[in-house]
């Protein structure tokens, strides 16, 4: 699976349900531009090294870019981008778990629906 940057902020933010979602899967993934997002909303270096703990200790896999998720991506954004103000982070983010053939877990529905191909599992804080 495949989680989407929100639901790992509540995960760091400690909420249980997040907690519980993120142990119930099997495999642990996320694009590198959920990586970047994290670290983006990193205060300071200790935070920064604490995220890159927690995702080691959960064994995540971080996806890189490929040519086939940009690819993707951009046809996303023409689909869908004025219809339901689909980001290009969301957009690569929606590719990613597409093209890896991964379910996306995330609380942000209302941007990912659309995308038929893409199997989400909708978390509700």
């Amino acid at each position: 699976m495949l989680f989407d940057t929100d639901v790992l902020i509540w995960v760091l933010r400690g909420s249980a349900k997040a907690i519980k979602m993120l142990e119930s899967s099997e495999e642990c993934s996320l694009s590198v531009v959920n990586y970047m997002e994290l670290l983006q909303g990193a205060r300071d270096r200790r935070e920064a090294k604490n995220i890159r703990a927690f995702l080691v200790d959960f064994g995540f896999d971080i996806v890189p870019l490929s040519e086939n998720i940009g690819h993707r991506a951009s046809i996303y954004m023409e689909q869908f981008g004025l219809k339901v103000a689909l980001g290009a982070t969301d957009a690569l983010i929606a590719a990613t778990a597409v093209e890896h053939q991964l379910m996306l877990c995330t609380a942000n529905h209302k941007h990912y629906k659309p995308i038929a191909e893409l199997e989400l599992k909708i978390f509700t804080p």
